[in-house]
């Protein structure tokens, strides 16, 4: 269901106005709203004739609602309005625009969704511009998780970048299959040499040389089958967002080329399927990776933290000025925060500020979680440097972090998210599938510190 913006007063565009439980409703909604029982809840809608019984307006519940995603609640606006021109009553706001038009989001790669063209006014002091790169942001986010692997795989996740790359004048380098052991990314090699299709590293790089240095690691696992330690069949049905990471970093970097941040961005994403073959590796084989760590494999179903060591350990190589990771990593994640709060871990606590804010300004929820030292020592290995996972089953969020953590050391910041990518649930910014996490807190953080 499209919603298009228009900019300046239209005479006939409809009232919304947005009311919490103890506020008044409008005069000329409030006998109708009695007749049919309406409550503001949150994300409730009421749609209130006029005289002639056409609609007159709409009344959008707050309730008592505190969850991080509230100021997104004007979403249930895109699927509850009929057809035709409205405004936001009391002014609106940036929040308020983008949660309608996140909420009118729906996946029609595969079939046709009905719905109605909605026109509103753009709010006063809202950029309409930067206001459709973020929604488009959304949406690549959305499209890129929900497309099945079989349209999907490592091919057409380099076909997405090199069309985002494209679009944006930005340069675009591609090491595939065995080309990956001569350029020293074995462990990317060894994790997807099973795949029907060739493991890769996509590696985009924009803008001047000269500028600070910002680089943007996605995990572009394309599907997971978990490897020799093969999930069961109920765990491999999500499996498709396990590239996750790979299209959070895409359209963080459509959205700070859009904005010509002036950074020189680059733009690593392994893409790989942890699939099953003789060629796949095994349970107790040691891989060494690009850093020179050799890692025995203690489970080939945390591949994710060896596609990724290699990559930033390539990223590290420059001493870039800050170093982000973002990776559908862990279940222990989702174990400790739920689904809709990701943690993410820096040892920068400027960094963890300005994110922890931004999370709260962009109504985009992340939760800092430790990289706890002592727990270092917790994936000990008798025959190599490191094993790729922990013994306990404790803290597997944490640990997986810590992992990474030793392939970074020359970067000047580094943060690592582990995101879930995924609504399990309609909300009313967004229904059940691919969902976009982190993502408007860490561009607002970009734009901030490197603010022309």
């Amino acid at each position: 269901m499209p919603v298009r913006f228009v900019t300046g007063p239209l005479a006939d565009a409809l009232p919304v106005h947005f009311r919490g439980p103890a506020e008044a409703l409008p005069t000329d909604a409030a006998p109708w709203a009695e007749a049919v029982g309406f409550t503001p809840d949150a994300g409730k809608v009421l749609v209130y004739p006029g005289k002639d019984g056409r609609p007159a307006g709409a009344v959008l519940g707050l309730g008592a609602e505190r969850s991080g995603h509230a100021p997104l609640l004007s979403g249930a606006l895109a699927k509850a309005l009929p057809a035709g021109r409205w405004r936001f009553a009391e002014g609106g706001s940036r929040l308020a625009a983008l949660g309608l038009a996140l909420g009118a989001y729906a996946f029609a790669r595969y079939s046709k969704k009905p719905g109605r063209d909605l026109d509103f006014v753009l709010p006063e002091g809202v950029d309409g511009v930067a206001l459709d790169r973020e929604v488009r942001a959304h949406s690549l986010v959305r499209d890129l998780v929900n497309t099945p692997t079989n349209d999907m795989g490592p091919h057409a996740l380099e076909a997405e970048a090199r069309a985002i790359a494209d679009a944006h004048g930005a340069a675009l380098s591609v090491t595939r299959g065995d080309d990956l052991l001569a350029a020293n990314l074995p462990m990317i090699h060894a994790v997807g040499r099973a795949g029907g299709e060739a493991p890769r590293l996509i590696d985009i790089i924009w803008g001047d040389p000269a500028a600070p240095k910002v680089t943007l690691v996605g995990k572009g696992v394309c599907f997971d089958t978990g490897g020799l330690d093969i999930k069961p069949s109920s765990g491999m049905l999500l499996m498709k967002k396990d590239m996750g990471g790979a299209a959070h970093v895409l359209a963080i970097a459509s959205l700070v080329m859009g904005a010509k941040l002036p950074i020189r961005l680059r733009v690593l994403i392994p893409a790989v399927e942890n699939s099953i073959s003789a060629t796949a590796f095994r349970p107790g084989d040691v891989l060494k990776s690009r850093r020179g760590l050799t890692v025995e494999i203690g489970n080939t179903d945390a591949e994710g933290r060896l596609i990724l060591a290699d990559a930033l350990d390539l990223a590290d190589e420059e001493s870039p000025d800050l170093l982000i990771d973002m990776a559908t990593l862990t279940g222990a994640a989702r174990v400790a925060l739920g689904p809709d709060l990701p943690p993410y871990y820096t040892d920068d606590d400027t960094l963890a500020a300005a994110l922890s804010a931004a999370a709260a300004t962009e109504a985009d929820p992340l939760w800092r979680l430790p990289l706890w030292p002592a727990y270092e020592s917790k994936f000990p290995s008798k025959i190599a440097d490191i094993n790729n996972v922990n013994t306990d089953g404790f803290a597997g969020s944490i640990i997986a972090a810590l992992f990474l953590k030793r392939f970074v050391g020359r970067a000047r910041t580094w943060a690592h998210f582990d995101i879930f990518a995924w609504n399990p649930a309609d909300r009313p910014h967004g229904p059940a599938g691919g969902e976009a996490q982190g993502m408007r807190a860490i561009t607002r953080v970009l734009a901030d510190r490197y603010r022309r």
